[in-house]
């Protein structure tokens, strides 16, 4: 385990909040009491993982408490990541191998991954205030991927999130699973793909299988490899 609030996989950069951000007052304060309680995690905000410089952004939703909050890499460390990461390779968009810790080796040369909300929640599910408040970091980290062409939102709330980052009206892009929306957004062309949340309830429930969660990273990259 790692105290240190310095990611060992990417640095704080523009479109990141700082270790303490302070933003969201109820959100800060549970940082403050997971500190005490497990001194061994990350427990700050969680920045984002990847490539700057790559052409997709897959977003989620928050950091899971006993995940990314306590590893310090978005989606590391429960069984949402080992779905995605091991989706990821799948489809050639990761490299190295994936086990469960922010210092495991895995590089994502053409992606990076981050959240709507950066700080773990309380119960999962941070408030419309919060959203909102995160949203400027979003903003900034969209402005700072010149090469963004495909955003992969991983379920509704990451998907208005990032529609109101680009200035679009959600009801001009209603989510659905495997959707994929043409916009135009500051410019330039971006491409929104949609998918259930890759949470264990979705999995467990049947919300959300493998089956189609591959479909859906199939689908983008055989459009990164067209590009």
């Amino acid at each position: 385990m790692r105290s240190s609030r310095t990611s060992p996989s990417t640095p704080v950069r523009a479109g990141e909040p700082g270790v303490d951000c302070r933003l969201c007052p109820r959100l800060a304060a549970y940082r403050d009491a997971n500190r005490v309680l497990m001194p061994e995690g990350f427990n700050a905000p969680v920045p984002s993982f990847g490539s700057e410089t790559g052409r997709l952004l897959i977003l989620g939703l928050a950091p899971g408490l006993n995940g990314a909050n306590r590893t310090g890499r978005p989606f590391t460390g429960d069984y949402a990541g080992d779905l995605l990461y091991a989706t990821l390779e799948t489809f050639g968009l990761s490299t190295g191998a994936y086990s469960g810790a922010a210092d495991d080796g895995v590089r994502l040369p053409d992606a990076l991954i981050s959240n709507a909300v950066r700080c773990a929640p309380p119960e999962n599910k941070p408030t419309g205030q919060e959203i909102n408040a995160c949203r400027t970091f979003l903003v900034g980290r969209i402005e700072t991927m010149p090469k963004l062409r495909i955003i992969l939102a991983l379920g509704r709330i990451a998907h208005d999130s990032a529609l109101r980052a680009l200035e679009i009206r959600p009801t001009d892009a209603p989510f659905g699973h495997g959707r994929r929306h043409t916009l135009t957004a500051h410019g330039r062309p971006i491409v929104l793909y949609d998918s259930y949340h890759c949470s264990r309830y979705n999995t467990n429930t049947g919300r959300l299988t493998e089956a189609m969660f591959h479909n859906v990273f199939r689908a983008i990259a055989d459009e990164l490899k067209q590009a």
